[in-house]
């Protein structure tokens, strides 16, 4: 069996492809899986680091806006277009996928175009609480389109393929309490992070908390900056006079890679509202201050956060409202009341979908046997 992964872009892309993956893997050790990004840096090292492979076609987004550059780029867009439906169609018969699975990026069109074209058995999962474009595009093309939210089926032109399966999550996410990192001291700790490459903005208003928290010794602290921002963050921090030597409980790491032990630890996580995020948060049941991205597409972080606080497992902070203090203020009336965090990791756990990769990988192997008969 032969199955092929489009996805490119973001973590929360990749991520739900590699559990997918790993899950038809564990079923048919013999299975072929391999995988097609954009060629961005991030899907390069996470797809090999995960023991697959990956081949890149070149693919670009669209612009919205009518600037002579814009204009330019869209027309480069249609350019990589043509180019990546044929590669596409190479590629494919090359490789001969029993099906092909998209998870976002705009890599997912032209491949999944194709392959449906083809007669091969083809699945987009949609991991936002507003549809991407690319998954949009697709929805009337592929056999089933996969959504992490509930009631998402009027977003679609053919509701009757839209399958409430969840957001697959890393494995570990699931890990019980106990198994967490230890605690320096008695205080509550908080995670904070806003993905990969960190946030510059967000990473001044985070830098400012941490001033005041040294002062007020109100929780203990992990905070990732992002690999491109742990130089500048240190900068930050001496200009607000903070020691070079943190005390215990407060740590500034440019990445956390043993990010589900960390998370487990957390009595409060402070991030942004990527799907993946959202899906591992619920996994674990952990209370968040979210903060969600305005540099997204169609503002999907900020429908993602307010599905967590419609719930009661989130506050939102917008970030045109973020301020250290601000930050501050929020993180520690939510840590002073215990019953509100108790609330909290209950209404995170009612949006947990577990086993979201079996559910898919179940899909998947189902739309193969059908076409097989």
């Amino acid at each position: 069996m032969n199955v092929l992964f489009v996805c490119g872009g973001t973590a929360g892309h990749i991520n739900p492809a590699i559990a997918i993956a790993s899950e038809i893997q564990s079923r048919n050790p013999e299975a072929k899986i391999l995988f097609v990004g954009a060629g961005k840096e991030l899907e390069n090292r996470l797809v090999p680091k995960a023991g697959f492979h990956i081949v890149n076609i070149r693919m670009s987004g669209l612009r919205r806006s009518l600037s002579p550059e814009s204009i330019m780029y869209n027309f480069g867009t249609l350019r990589n277009l043509t180019t990546a439906g044929i590669k596409a169609g190479n590629l494919i018969k090359r490789f001969k996928p029993d099906a092909a699975i998209g998870t976002g990026g705009y890599i997912c069109y032209p491949i999944l175009k194709r392959a449906s074209q083809l007669g091969i058995p083809t699945v987009i999962h949609g991991a936002d609480a507003i549809p991407g474009l690319a998954t949009k595009m697709l929805s009337a093309t592929v056999d089933k389109v996969l959504v992490s939210f509930p009631g998402m089926e009027g977003h679609y032109r053919r509701p009757d393929r839209v399958i409430f399966t969840g957001t697959p999550i890393r494995k570990g996410f699931e890990i019980p309490m106990d198994d967490s990192e230890t605690k320096i001291g008695k205080k509550p700790r908080v995670v904070s992070f806003w993905g990969s490459l960190g946030a510059a903005r967000m990473n001044e208003a985070i830098a400012q908390c941490i001033k005041l928290n040294l002062e007020k010794d109100k929780f203990e602290h992990i905070h990732a900056t992002g690999k491109s921002e742990f130089a500048m963050m240190q900068e930050r921090l001496r200009r607000l006079g903070v020691p070079e030597v943190l005390p215990d409980g407060v740590e500034i790491r440019a990445y956390i890679s043993d990010m589900a032990k960390v998370m487990a630890s957390a009595d409060l996580v402070v991030c942004r509202a990527g799907a993946s995020t959202i899906a591992e948060l619920t996994a674990m049941g952990k209370p968040a201050l979210l903060v969600p991205s305005p540099y997204v597409t169609n503002n999907h972080q900020e429908a993602n956060a307010k599905q967590l606080q419609k719930a009661g497992g989130a506050v939102v902070l917008l970030e045109r409202d973020c301020s250290g203090q601000r930050m501050f203020d929020l993180i520690s009336s939510t840590l002073d009341d215990k019953d509100k965090l108790k609330r909290m990791s209950l209404a995170q756990r009612t949006l947990a979908v577990p086993r979201a990769a079996e559910k898919i990988a179940d899909i998947v192997f189902d739309l193969i046997a059908r076409t097989n008969t």
